[in-house]
């Protein structure tokens, strides 16, 4: 299918939907038409073309209802990449279209309290029984929990074989018997992240995705499209932070210096290799699945937003020390844009350690990009239930 037919696709749409009507049905008639994330296969949500034509229909349909991105960031950056390679038919077709239409939020159930960094040595165990599974444990800055539907979940499976072969892949039904959300407070003030606690919790084997024991193949895919998902958005030129901070510097000419101006260019350079690169990279997608490079882009995304957060602060002085609101609030979505200089610069504080810690990603980019020698891994081989803990 060309440009040209994919655009005329989404105009013959739109001219059969009215975007002012129930903002729910355009959206399921959207999926349906297979405009929702067109190199997608036919039949859920796409049209099975190149990835790129998806800006196509998204110029045709700009001003018609859209999608919480904030809200819905896991499940469509993180649990639908995942369903589509790894799901059965019938896991594809029920979940899906929920998720791409925000009827039903996800989160992801990764992080332990012991198991961050690597998160190979995760101890939330899932224990067959029958047709179903019993999972216990507990998980940690679980983004969105509070809201969700389905989370995405590793547990381990097999504690007799090294770390990284004894863990499944689950969606893990969140308004099951045993799920527990507590929520953690941030030093914004806000409770976006949880602590989720699973007790004896009971997980249909229809709930799992790929094959037992092969969960770490499965996660790395959900990792991967995490990474590219938080450093690898589609950003203009002059747009994200640098263009905040940028439209500051043009209004007030009274907070300019000279160390200031040369600081702000530096950044302004950085902003813009970091968007190239982010271009490039999407390109890369185009032609298959993502790998490693994403860890690189997420990693520079952390430092830049860092830098950038910082500098806002310290270009308004004693202005930039004031806050907003430090009320305890339980939030939808990460608001960069909407909120003051002070949120920006501590919620940038989380951005080097959500989607991996840039420990870890330099360690991805110098080991699977670089080539460079791994780090010696004396628990390689090693049975999980042998690890000192």
């Amino acid at each position: 299918m060309t440009e040209e037919e994919v655009e005329a696709r989404a105009r013959e749409f739109l001219a059969a939907h009215d975007p002012g009507g129930d903002r729910l049905e355009f959206l399921r008639a959207r999926f349906d038409a297979g405009l929702a994330w067109v190199h997608f296969p036919e039949g859920l949500g796409g049209l099975g073309v190149h990835r790129e034509l998806q800006q196509v229909v998204e110029r045709v349909l700009a001003g018609t209802p859209q999608l919480d991105v904030g809200l819905q960031g896991i499940g469509l950056g993180m649990a639908a990449p995942t369903i589509l390679a790894f799901g059965t038919e019938e896991q594809k077709r029920r979940f899906l279209k929920p998720l791409w239409t925000g009827e039903e939020i996800w989160c992801q159930l990764f992080s332990e309290p012991g198991a961050g960094s690597d998160l190979a040595t995760l101890a939330t165990r899932a224990v067959r029984d029958g047709d179903e599974w019993v999972v216990d444990g507990q998980k940690v800055w679980t983004s969105g929990a509070h809201h969700a539907r389905w989370a995405i979940l590793v547990a381990r499976t097999d504690p007799d074989v090294p770390k990284h072969r004894g863990l499944t892949y689950f969606v893990c039904d969140m308004h099951a018997p045993g799920v527990e959300v507590r929520p953690l407070r941030q030093i914004t003030g806000e409770a976006e992240f949880n602590e989720v606690f699973l007790t004896g919790v009971r997980l249909g084997d229809d709930l799992r995705l790929g094959e037992v024991g092969d969960g770490w193949r499965v996660a790395q895919m959900t990792l991967m499209n995490e990474r590219v998902a938080i450093g690898g958005a589609p950003v203009r030129r002059g747009g994200g932070m640098v263009g905040v901070v940028a439209e500051t510097w043009r209004e007030r000419p009274e907070l300019r210096t000279h160390d200031l101006h040369q600081r702000l260019l530096r950044l302004w350079v950085e902003s813009e290799v970091t968007r190239l690169a982010g271009a490039r990279l999407r390109e890369q997608l185009a032609a298959g699945q993502p790998g490693p490079e994403g860890s690189g882009m997420k990693l520079s995304f952390a430092a830049l937003n860092q830098a950038l957060s910082g500098f806002d602060v310290e270009m308004r002085g004693e202005e930039g020390l004031e806050y907003d609101d430090w009320s305890f609030r339980r939030s939808d979505s990460v608001d960069f844009f909407g909120r003051g200089p002070g949120y920006r610069y501590l919620r940038a504080k989380g951005n080097s350690i959500e989607g991996g810690t840039s420990e870890i990603l330099r360690n991805i980019v110098a080991e699977r990009v670089l080539g460079l020698p791994s780090e010696p891994r004396v628990d390689k081989d090693v049975p999980w239930k042998d690890l000192p803990r």
